[in-house]
């Protein structure tokens, strides 16, 4: 099981290995199964399960709803079977099965916008849209196999194999500036500024309302919810310890029912430590999500800004990490980098601003 341990990083659902036609013929068996008149009758996925105790009835619908079985119809061309609750027919059936996915990340050739690189550590500024590393239901296209393409074989095992030269993360949605170890000596520093918080760490959010007071420090425990393991949440005891110091920028619009309250801000929070989707939970306990944000966003904007968001499409966390600070871990250079935001953030915030 993989323990996120940055303040932004998704808790992925696990999600049924399905196939396609174009993976399937890459390679894989194919797996003849009889069914006998006993079974015929039966759903097809359940009759089939029944007859090959080694392939699961899930992975077997999997694999029907991929069009990886066929009935074999003698003279004549395989009927493939589209629908697992279909009624099985007494023949002889062919399923095939890919191959196992691979268990290590594969290199991937994904443009990376590098901020800086040296033979010990590379930084870049992450899309949103991209994981930081495979986990189940996303496998590819990660910053993983993006930096295992751009450094070669020097990233190999730092970190460990699944997830190489991988020191912090940031959720998938999440935008902005991350470091990544490239020799075991890098790894082992940049951890150990981690783990003392002695790294200069500010993230811009786009809220929903303004945190009250505009300046301030949430200190509270975070954990696990106890009414939803995939989220995380501020516990009166257990947890751990998690500090945001926050200040409101700018605030956008006026809510005419709340005396002019603002209906949106633009938030800096600086981490003082680093906990599971810190600033995610730390703004919605202040009343202030994320705009966008799809687990802890709970209740609608103000119609103006729910208006914006559609306009613009934008549906993921409004956050991004916009510095990155820390000293060299190898050269004991002091380094910081700064990003704007990305170009649906900052169309986000133009809007906001003409509310």
């Amino acid at each position: 099981m993989i323990h996120p341990l940055d303040p932004t990083e998704t808790l992925a659902d696990d999600e049924i290995d399905d196939v396609d036609a174009q993976e399937a013929s890459a390679g894989g068996e194919v797996v003849r199964i009889v069914l006998d008149a006993a079974l015929a009758g039966q759903r097809l996925d359940k009759a089939l399960a029944t007859a090959a105790p080694d392939l699961s009835r899930a992975r077997l619908q999997a694999l029907i709803a991929a069009g990886q079985v066929s009935l074999v119809v003698e003279g004549g061309a395989p009927r493939r079977m589209a629908d697992g609750k279909a009624k099985a027919s007494a023949g002889t059936y062919e399923v095939l099965v890919p191959p196992p996915a691979a268990a290590e990340p594969e290199p991937e050739n994904i443009p990376l916008a590098v901020l800086y690189e040296d033979a010990h550590l590379i930084v870049v500024d992450k899309p949103p849209g991209m994981a930081a590393h495979p986990a189940p239901g996303c496998e590819t296209g990660t910053l993983v196999n993006a930096l295992l393409f751009h450094c070669g074989s020097s990233l190999s095992g730092i970190g460990g194999v699944a997830r190489p030269g991988i020191v912090h993360r940031l959720d998938k949605e999440t935008s902005g500036v991350m470091v990544a170890a490239k020799t075991d000596a890098a790894h082992q520093g940049l951890s150990a500024l981690f783990a003392r918080h002695d790294i200069d760490r500010m993230y811009v959010a786009l809220t929903r309302g303004a945190p009250q007071p505009a300046v301030g420090t949430i200190e509270t425990r975070l954990g696990r919810s106890p009414h939803d393991r995939k989220k995380m949440a501020v516990l009166k005891t257990g947890g751990r310890e998690a500090i945001t110091h926050y200040r409101v920028e700018k605030t956008f619009g006026a809510s005419a029912k709340a005396q002019g309250a603002p209906l949106a801000a633009r938030v800096a929070c600086r981490l003082e430590t680093g906990r599971t989707h810190q600033i995610r939970v730390h703004m919605a306990s202040k009343g202030s999500p994320c705009l966008g944000d799809p687990v802890y966003g709970a209740g609608a904007p103000a119609a103006p800004v729910k208006a914006a968001l559609a306009e613009i499409g934008f549906t993921r966390q409004a956050l991004h990490a916009a510095v990155l600070g820390f000293v060299h871990p190898i050269t004991g250079q002091t380094l910081r980098f700064e990003t704007p935001l990305p170009p649906d953030m900052a169309a986000l915030e133009a809007a906001l601003e003409a509310l």
